[in-house]
């Protein structure tokens, strides 16, 4: 599976009911694809490739907010 179908397949997962141990693997899966994507961004200056980084990085914060206890958003 390519770099890019993981990274989609991530960004359609469902991140309910997860436990806090899931969050802190999911944290960590959206991190590594970001940095390997960006890699790939880096020689090819690709806008799909940032687009798929961009909400990565969304879904990455909303992982990491409510890790930090922060209550979630409606």
């Amino acid at each position: 599976m390519g770099l890019v179908e993981q990274a989609l397949e991530f960004e359609a997962r469902k991140m309910s009911n997860m436990t806090t141990s899931d969050r802190v693997a999911a944290s960590r899966e959206a991190k590594k694809l970001i940095l390997a994507l960006n890699e790939i961004y880096k020689e090819t200056k690709d806008s799909e490739i940032m687009d798929i980084m961009k909400l990565l990085t969304a879904k990455k914060r909303k992982i990491e907010k409510r890790l930090n206890g922060a209550p979630p958003e409606l």
